[in-house]
């Protein structure tokens, strides 16, 4: 009954998901393109032919969490194929800015019975993976009937999504039933999976680990620390809607403690949002709060000349370098965690070598939060005030700062390893697969 009344849901609510990608695209561009691949109308191009590895990453934080995985399926299977599917726009642009036309790209299709199966025997892969907590029931069930493996890798599950996955009884048992095999984070991951009724749960990490920042992002943000200058410099990343007004607070609060310790007062916030579309949404936000602002993009390339002394803020309005801001800054906030969003990622900044601090709402990264906490890389804050007196107290306390970012950088050495084990547990999948004939 469960699963007729949610295929009844999606017919229903198919006409209205366009009407809403065209509404996001007033923003956002990229959403009133390529809507047909949302319905399955998407084709396997001539000439490709052998094995296909499916690849679905809703979006951008995905995306760079199946990198080092992708990498790795296309050094140790060259002659596969691999298509790479997103829900976001923001989501398919990173993986043409880390791919290129390395892989195959499409949008995965909305949960219809008739446009997966479209998707399935357009694009016949012998192997999918779903990233992270990417659960479609239909798709599922249509991978199941087509006899196509499909793997839950990276899997991730909250206590709060397990508790309202439980309601669902028998139904969340067929669907966490379908997947292959699925490849947990840790442990408690893995056992909230198994209650749920996945099978064939295996621990084997967290895939971010394995992201390693590439050399010029890196040199990027030695550049723009150059520009910046001798400034106590912190960032703001991945910042979610309500949240930089709070961020802002925090930061007027440490400039105000330069009464105490004037070093403070020529304090840098390097304020990256997690959404492009909101970047001129918080610019302006910023100079109403009374912020001398500047933006990245007015650097074009390279930094064009330094950052004007009386500059306190300077919004990040570039997509993929976050690893540049981290190379350029003291220490970082992790946005997501000081509203009830679940954080973002925080492992990234750890491989820099940069101190992190989160806020109390950390769900989607609870075991690599617990980590990070426990090794001494990171500093948990309970809201603007906290984070205030936190920021301040590491850029007074250059010692506890310098090794608090030593720590980050063996914590997230020491987490390495999943790709591989990931890959091991895929090759055995695919090499059980008759390699299908395109057509």
């Amino acid at each position: 009954m469960l699963n007729t009344l949610y295929r009844l849901l999606w017919w229903l609510i198919a006409p209205s998901a366009v009407v809403r990608l065209l509404w996001r695209s007033r923003r956002e561009r990229g959403y009133r393109e390529h809507i047909p691949e949302r319905f399955g109308f998407s084709d396997r191009p001539d000439g490709v032919t052998g094995q296909l590895i499916w690849v679905h990453a809703v979006s951008v934080g995905e995306t760079r969490a199946a990198q080092p995985l992708i990498e790795a399926l296309l050094t140790t299977y060259p002659d596969v194929k691999i298509l790479l599917t997103h829900m976001t726009p923001t989501g398919r642009a990173t993986g043409e800015q880390l791919f290129g036309d390395r892989v195959l790209r499409c949008y995965l299709p909305y949960d219809l019975p008739q446009a997966v199966q479209r998707f399935l025997q357009r694009w016949k892969p012998a192997l999918g993976v779903l990233m992270e907590t990417e659960v479609w029931p239909t798709l599922i069930a249509e991978c199941e009937r087509a006899r196509v493996p499909l793997v839950l890798a990276n899997a991730r599950m909250s206590a709060r999504s397990a508790r309202r996955g439980a309601r669902f009884g028998t139904a969340a048992h067929r669907v966490f039933g379908g997947f292959s095999k699925v490849l947990a984070q840790s442990p408690a991951d893995a056992q909230r999976l198994t209650a749920l009724g996945a099978r064939e749960v295996m621990v084997l990490g967290n895939l971010k680990f394995d992201i390693t920042p590439p050399p010029q992002p890196l040199e990027l943000g030695r550049l723009w620390r150059a520009a910046i200058g001798a400034r106590p410099v912190w960032v703001a990343a991945s910042t979610r809607e309500g949240e930089e007004v709070e961020v802002l607070a925090a930061f007027r609060k440490v400039l105000d403690a330069g009464a105490e310790h004037p070093t403070l007062t020529r304090a840098l916030l390097i304020l990256v949002p997690r959404h492009p579309q909101r970047f001129a949404e918080v610019a302006a936000l910023v100079e109403r709060n009374g912020f001398r602002c500047m933006r990245r993009s007015q650097w074009g390339a390279l930094p064009d000349g330094d950052v004007p002394a009386d500059v306190q803020v300077l919004l990040g309005d570039s997509m993929g370098e976050l690893p540049a801001y981290y190379a350029a800054c003291d220490l970082a906030f992790i946005g997501g965690s000081l509203l009830p969003l679940g954080g973002q990622n925080l492992i990234e900044a750890c491989a820099i070598g940069v101190p992190v601090v989160f806020g109390p709402h950390t769900f989607n990264f609870t075991q690599a939060s617990a980590d990070a906490l426990e090794s001494g890389a990171a500093l948990r804050v309970a809201d603007a005030a906290a984070l205030a007196r936190a920021v301040q107290d590491l850029f007074v306390d250059s010692p506890r700062r310098i090794a608090m970012g030593q720590a980050a950088a063996a914590f997230a050495a020491r987490h390495r390893g999943a790709t591989q084990r990931t890959v091991a547990v895929l090759g055995a999948l695919l090499n059980s697969q008759a390699s299908p004939v395109a057509q």
